[in-house]
């Protein structure tokens, strides 16, 4: 399989406390572009994205980090686990490949501030 052929399903986490997220599959990933370049790409399809409901199309996504790759290991925390920040955090910088996405791979995109203060007291309002 080509890298420019690649499955990649986008986890949109709103909320951690309440679990509150959507997955959106994107087929045809390119892994040689920059994991800026797939974050403006996403930002601004899910902004048009229809069927996604407003709060999820206008919140502020700034960080996308790797939760599941194809024949790894499930986590078993529900929306993100909290281990492994500094390997699994993408680097804007990095392309996807170098990032170690590959296809397949299933990635959480949230607002990194609503990741440090979950982590920070990681409590489930439920």
């Amino acid at each position: 399989m080509s890298s420019e052929n690649s499955t990649i399903t986008v986890r949109l986490v709103r909320s951690f406390e309440h679990r509150n997220f959507r997955p959106v599959v994107y087929h045809g990933v390119n892994l040689d572009q920059t994991v800026k370049q797939f974050i403006t790409f996403v930002r601004n399809d899910v902004s048009l994205r229809t069927g996604l409901p407003p709060p999820f199309k206008k919140y502020k996504y700034d960080t996308m980090k790797i939760i599941h790759q194809a024949h790894g290991s499930k986590t078993n925390e529900l929306v993100v686990s909290l281990e492994d920040d500094d390997k699994l955090i993408l680097k804007e910088d990095s392309t996807l490949k170098a990032a170690g996405v590959a296809n397949e791979t299933e990635l959480a995109f949230f607002c990194e501030e609503d990741y440090r203060n979950y982590k920070a007291n990681p409590v489930s309002a439920w």
